[in-house]
């Protein structure tokens, strides 16, 4: 064992030039991988209260769990999502499909789909005694077309323009305005009909559903809307859905939405992607009362450039690691991997020298010996000791003892005591070269 143990120590010993080789390669490793990714991202979400609020707020909850921290920032609706999303004040944001046409291409080439997250309906509600055909019926009355800026109003508006019925042709008695105060004002009768976009289960769209003195009503002509309108869907209401105590609506319904669609700014790190969508994935299982279960997150709309990373979710899944591992302890690891490949490849020959240097620095302490010895025989042979022979077979003697305290490997003991026989050689020729000498002295 204790030979082992010596074995062992003179290999460490040996080899000691490896360490701040390796040390210099790790110390790359970590000074050129990229930086993890934050764990903190803002994200606007709409007026509280409102569809993207709620959904935000869930997929806040989600998050923590991963100790990711989202913050909420309330806007006035998609438009103003879109201007925070471009300013940077926000890295993420619900934008209802369709606004992102309202862009530059310049400026939508900077913001990236992460995913469709929901369909948003689009509900038109009448007072009970409005009785309604198409949307030209709603020129006389009084509408409520969903605040400025809003989601609503979008739609309304390219629904609208698909009927030739362009802002400057609206009349007087259409009113900008959405949420809360457009159904108090419906409720109340100061209204004749209003426009709304959110979820089935918005808690306005309920209210409105149990309202006895309004009725939602059908869209028609929603295939001719579909091929001037493609980033609209079409929903198929069955009776009751949105409220059965109150059989809202009382026959099938169909109506148009938009999709919320997840989108990211120039701000927003690539890498966080797997753990939003994934987080949304859970928001999101179970569906909704319009969206069967597992159905989305989906792939975004086609007009905004897709992130690699999302383009991976959607076919394979999670990355392999965030699949087992906590997202950040995933991150790092990635990266880390990412880099330790080239790194393998550089320690690869450093450690395939190994057998090759240590077999030459234990020869070495070896036949460092036979220089010497070297040395002698050539002295010997050009008669150069003769005045000296007694001094270099004293010195000889000497490295005999030295020899001894020499300590190599057992698989190269054979080599030294070759060397031990070879300096008792040279010692011995030295002896008899001076008795020769010394007699041929004394008979001259």
């Amino acid at each position: 064992m204790r030979r082992i143990l010596r074995d062992l120590k003179i290999l460490i010993l040996t080899n000691l030039w490896l360490v701040p080789v390796i040390a210099g390669l790790v110390g790359a490793l970590f000074y050129f991988v990229a930086p993890p990714p934050p764990m903190h991202a803002r994200m606007a979400t709409g007026a509280e209260g409102g569809g993207y609020h709620a959904f935000a707020e869930r997929l806040q909850a989600e998050l923590a769990l991963q100790g990711f921290s989202l913050e909420l920032v309330p806007s006035a609706g998609s438009a103003d999502n879109l201007s925070k999303l471009g300013s940077g004040e926000v890295e993420l944001a619900l934008v209802q499909s369709g606004q992102e046409l309202t862009l530059s291409d310049e400026a939508r080439d900077k913001l990236s789909g992460l995913g469709v997250m929901y369909r948003e309906p689009l509900w038109l509600f009448l007072g009970n005694k409005v009785k309604f055909e198409r949307l030209a019926d709603l020129l006389k009355l009084r509408l409520a077309i969903g605040s400025p800026g809003s989601g609503t109003q979008a739609v309304t508006a390219a629904l609208f323009a698909a009927n030739q019925i362009d802002q400057p042709q609206y009349p007087e008695s259409w009113q900008q305005l959405g949420g809360s105060r457009a159904a108090d004002a419906l409720i109340d009768g100061k209204l004749d009909a209003a426009f709304f976009v959110g979820p089935a289960e918005n808690a306005l769209i309920q209210r409105l559903a149990a309202e006895p003195k309004v009725h939602l009503v059908s869209l028609r002509r929603t295939e001719a809307y579909l091929a001037r309108l493609p980033y609209l869907s079409q929903l198929q209401v069955g009776e009751g859905m949105l409220n059965m105590a109150h059989n809202t609506p009382d026959h099938k319904i169909v109506t148009l939405g938009p999709v919320a669609t997840l989108v990211a700014g120039k701000e927003f790190h690539p890498s966080l992607t797997p753990l939003i969508l994934e987080a949304a994935k859970t928001v999101l299982k179970n569906g909704s009362l319009l969206d069967p279960a597992g159905s989305y997150p989906a792939k975004p709309p086609l007009s905004l450039n897709t992130l690699s990373e999302a383009d991976y979710y959607y076919d394979k899944g999670l990355p392999i690691l965030q699949r087992y591992l906590p997202f950040r302890i995933a991150s790092l690891a990635d990266r880390y991997i990412i880099l330790a490949i080239p790194l393998l490849v550089l320690l690869f020959p450093l450690f395939k020298a190994i057998g090759p240097i240590y077999q030459w620095r234990i020869r070495a302490r070896i036949y460092r010996w036979y220089k010497h010895l070297r040395e002698i025989d050539q002295q010997l042979y050009k008669g150069q000791l003769d005045s000296d022979i007694g001094a270099e077979i004293e010195r000889l003697e000497k490295l005999e003892d030295e020899l001894a305290r020499v300590e190599v490997p057992l698989s190269y003991s054979n080599e030294l005591y070759e060397l031990h026989m070879h300096l008792r050689y040279m010692i011995e020729r030295l002896i008899a070269y001076k008795r020769r000498t010394t007699t041929a002295a004394k008979v001259g």
